[in-house]
């Protein structure tokens, strides 16, 4: 049985812990982890970091970056979505909007 519990550490770095009843009196294994950061709804993590930490250079071009954003702006439902009814008109869609026609 395994119980996860994420909790704040303070400065101090004391903590009191209140064992849950459903875990069997006797030894255990008591292991700390660094939580990972929330990620806001809807935000991919990747998506969200256009600049490499590293380089500091565009980690996506232009057009990607507007795709991403395009997306996100999708799944928050600022932006409706485009549906469709069969595979053929969604081609058709793609086509009407290829510049290189």
């Amino acid at each position: 049985m395994t119980i996860t519990q994420t909790v704040e550490i303070p400065k101090n770095y004391r903590l009191t812990i209140d064992v849950p009843r459903e875990l069997p009196a006797g030894r255990v294994i008591i292991s700390f982890t660094p939580a990972p950061e929330p990620v806001a709804l809807h935000e991919c993590p990747i998506c969200a970091k256009h600049i490499d930490p590293v380089t500091g250079n565009p980690r996506y071009n232009a057009e990607t970056v507007a795709a991403i954003e395009e997306g996100i702006s999708i799944s928050r439902g600022e932006i409706p979505a485009k549906r469709f009814n069969s595979l053929a008109a969604m081609l058709e869609d793609l086509e009407k909007d290829d510049p290189d026609d």
